[in-house]
């Protein structure tokens, strides 16, 4: 009985250890799995803190608090442009290659379907320099104002990310660019599709130049700026360069900005801006309209630039030679009314070249007689060229033009 005792004290002692031991071990695993509960839970609002504090940063990064003073007129604006980050990466499925649609050396543009299914092309920079997003907030602070059927609608943008990002309409046919210079022997587009193109830009930019505001000068006026929808309307695209100029400013100085091949030889060497600088670019359009040739690259068999050969050959009587075949074919009269209408647009005189409000005007009379069509009717002078001016005369006359033009052999 004596040794039984010690035993039995000995197993009971053995089992309050155990259960003992048990305890512990399931207090410290419920504690342990609390503390790693925590800790994630620490975690996870560390990184929304850290995320949050990281918009912010981009937000004010990207001058968000500028673009809200710009478009703090109408608030309803402001609040409907500026687009939440989780909103553009449910559209575009968080960024999918497969969502691509288009890009270059700034940056790329996405397909995406916002939550309320309109379909959106978003614009991401590749890089965030300081002039860029002085460009982007420029665009959206322009482009609030603009309510134009022929100048791309823009949805809102978004500033939580390190590049600011552009939420536009999407515009399903791509350039006009694209569309002119298609591999050959493919057709391009018909003359009355030209020419209902060329009409609707002038008339964008008519409305920018005097309808607005502030006058709007949009500076970088090209065949890849102008956007194509599904039935082959114009919109006019891309403001990131574009100024406001104000009412009683006739010209500014500013930086040059702008392509070469369209861009105007007067702003180029003095700086100085004014509408009629996208009256330049828009004749060099025209005259890409016409021919076909890229301003940018093309050199006829002469080592002459486009402006010049173009307006050498109306000179001369010998317009057929530059011209695209189709435009020939299809055109009629009313390809020497455009070339002419063109030419006057790259005067280097800037006071006779047309008003944007006057070549819309001109273009949408086209279907008249062409006695209708006179140039001092635009308040410019009858252009020298068509008076019978010899072709040496003329490329003279385009030498300040072409000295500058030849630059265009070399990249932007």
């Amino acid at each position: 009985m004596s040794e039984t005792l010690p035993s039995l004290q000995r197993h009971i002692f053995c089992a309050h250890s155990s259960g003992l031991s048990v305890g512990i071990g399931v207090g410290s695993g419920a504690s342990l799995l609390l503390m790693v509960l925590g800790a994630i839970l620490v975690s996870r609002k560390m990184k929304q803190r850290r995320a949050e504090m990281l918009k912010k940063r981009f937000f004010r990064q990207n001058r968000g608090h500028l673009l809200q003073q710009l478009v703090s007129q109408k608030a309803d604006i402001a609040e409907r442009m500026i687009v939440p980050l989780v909103e553009l990466q449910k559209a575009t499925n968080s960024f999918d290659k497969a969502r691509e649609i288009g890009g270059g050396g700034h940056g790329t543009v996405y397909k995406g379907i916002m939550s309320d299914l309109h379909v959106v092309a978003i614009k991401k920079s590749k890089v965030a320099i300081q002039r860029e997003i002085d460009e982007f907030i420029n665009e959206v602070a322009i482009l609030s104002q603009i309510n134009h059927r022929n100048v791309v609608k823009l949805f809102g943008c978004c500033l939580e990310t390190e590049v600011p990002l552009l939420v536009y309409e999407f515009i399903s046919n791509g350039t006009l660019y694209h569309h002119l210079h298609v591999q050959e022997p493919a057709p391009s587009l018909t003359w009355e599709d030209r020419l209902r193109i060329a009409t609707e830009t002038a008339r964008a930019l008519g409305y920018l130049h005097s309808a607005v505001s502030f006058p709007i000068v949009h500076r970088d006026i090209k065949s890849q700026n102008i956007l194509l929808d599904g039935s082959l309307i114009a919109k006019v695209s891309d403001f990131g360069a574009s100024r406001c100029i104000q009412v009683d400013q006739t010209e500014t100085a500013t930086a040059i900005q702008g392509t070469f091949g369209y861009l105007d030889p007067l702003y180029f060497y003095s700086g100085q801006l004014t509408e009629k600088s996208d009256v330049y670019s828009f004749g060099v359009l025209l005259m890409e309209l016409l021919t076909r040739k890229k301003p940018c690259s093309y050199r006829s068999s002469e080592e002459e630039a486009l402006v010049t050969y173009f307006a050498a050959s109306l000179a001369a009587d010998k317009l057929v030679r530059v011209l695209d075949p189709q435009v020939v074919k299809e055109g009629g009269k009313e390809v020497e009314e455009v070339a002419v209408l063109a030419v006057a647009c790259v005067r280097i005189e800037v006071d006779q070249r047309p008003t944007m409000r006057q070549v819309e005007m001109t273009l949408e009379n086209l279907g008249g007689s062409h006695d209708s069509f006179v140039m001092h009717d635009l308040d410019v002078p009858k252009y020298p060229m068509i008076e019978g001016t010899n072709m040496e005369e003329t490329s003279q006359q385009y030498s300040y033009e072409a000295e500058y033009l030849l630059s265009s052999r070399y990249p932007r």
